[in-house]
């Protein structure tokens, strides 16, 4: 039974994760509640006790409610009445869970609540190992008002992981707010020269992010661009490994670990390509924001990518895990630069039309409204400031 819509009230919104670190998903829930926040909607963000800070800063002054939970055991019915009981305190209209480990908590406590509950899968497929697991999100999802993918790709594999028809499993594209860079300082930074080239990779330091794969095509084409140099923005535990690796190929001083960085747009912009080496992705945020900044792309053909690239049209495809490719897509780019300017210009043109923050909200605007009912009064209040998002157009 959904909870009653009182005349004039906002609507109330939860957003949950699991993790509350610089991430893609984190940063699709900060997205997602500061523009719902903005349109006169009243959201609350639960995040993990012990968690990081990092998703805590990216809501700070944008007016978004803060909850925390604690997941103390393997199954935690603690857990589930502590989010009833703080749904039922903040008039919670609609949940929206993101990840497995909320997938599950939240659609438990959102039934307990009376109130329709949303999922959102990002790409982790970690709970297909364990029958358990796959149990538990299967009864999520059939507790849940909509379950959402954000990749045809990742939409398929929970649908044949958990044995539900693919229909039940919709697709919502990851979604930016672009960002105007005015000042761009990280070729001075590096003391890079004018003549230098920089290839850009964004992603944890993590193996499926697949950047022990561009040291390797850096080293391939190392001999025959000697001014070339790859920088990767990121932490994780690779690092080390990452730097050895560069040690082996005599590379030390072209390849540069960035750490973690909150100028992404700006490091976008000093690149003359960006590289997504990523082993899996679903739709990866980096990627989307590279096509805003209308670089000359090479990226792996996983998940999504391939879609959001046109099939090859607005960026260069190779296939995971091989560093020869990678090193040929490479060369093909800096060998080609009017051909390499045509392709970011094309994904600039792609990210506009599809993976703009405006539309993505949209979406879920729209899937909020099916939740509650579509009636009159929840359209009204979730189209409560059309130039934030407009249901009715998608």
């Amino acid at each position: 039974m959904l909870s009653p819509l009182h005349a004039h009230a906002p609507l109330r919104v939860a957003h949950l994760i699991e993790s509350s670190g610089p991430g893609g998903a984190e940063r699709i829930v900060a997205d997602l509640a500061t523009a719902f926040q903005a349109a006169d909607t009243q959201n609350v963000v639960f995040l993990p006790r012990d968690g990081e800070d990092w998703l805590q800063q990216q809501l700070a002054g944008s007016g978004v409610a803060i909850e925390y939970f604690k997941i103390d055991r393997p199954v935690s019915p603690q857990c589930a009445r502590a989010l009833t009981d703080a749904f039922r305190k903040h008039r919670i209209d609609v949940a929206h869970s993101h990840e497995f480990s909320m997938a599950v908590y939240g659609g438990w406590a959102a039934w307990r609540a009376g109130i329709p509950h949303v999922i959102t899968m990002h790409g982790g497929r970690y709970y297909a190992s364990r029958l358990r697991r796959r149990l538990a999100l299967r009864a999520a999802v059939a507790l849940s008002a909509a379950t959402v993918a954000v990749s045809s790709p990742l939409a398929q594999a929970i649908s044949d992981d958990l044995r539900v028809k693919r229909s039940r499993i919709q697709m919502v594209p990851n979604g930016v707010r672009y960002v105007a860079v005015e000042r761009v300082t990280l070729r001075d930074e590096l003391g890079l020269r004018a003549d230098d080239r920089l290839i850009v990779a964004v992603g944890n330091l993590y193996p499926v992010k697949g950047h022990q794969h561009l040291v390797d095509a850096l080293a391939l084409v190392a001999s025959k661009y000697p001014r070339l140099h790859v920088a990767i923005a990121g932490r994780g535990g690779i690092e080390d490994a990452l730097r050895s690796r560069a040690a082996d190929f005599h590379l030390t001083d072209r390849v540069h670990l960035l750490g973690l960085r909150s100028d992404i747009p700006a490091i976008l912009a000093a690149a003359d390509i960006f590289a997504l080496p990523s082993l899996s992705e679903g739709l990866p945020m980096a990627l989307i924001e590279a096509m805003f900044a209308a670089r000359p792309i090479v990226a792996t053909e996983v998940g999504e990518v391939g879609v959001a690239l046109d099939g090859g049209q607005a960026g260069v495809l190779v296939q995971p895990g091989n560093a020869h490719a990678l090193a040929a897509a490479v060369d093909e780019l800096l060998a080609e630069p009017a051909r390499a300017k045509t392709l970011g210009q094309r994904a600039a043109g792609r990210a506009r039309a599809h993976y703009s923050l405006t539309r993505m909200v949209a979406r879920y605007a729209n899937l909020y409204e099916q939740a509650l009912g579509a009636t009159d009064e929840a359209l009204s209040r979730l189209s409560a400031a059309p130039e934030i998002f407009d249901v009715r157009r998608v």
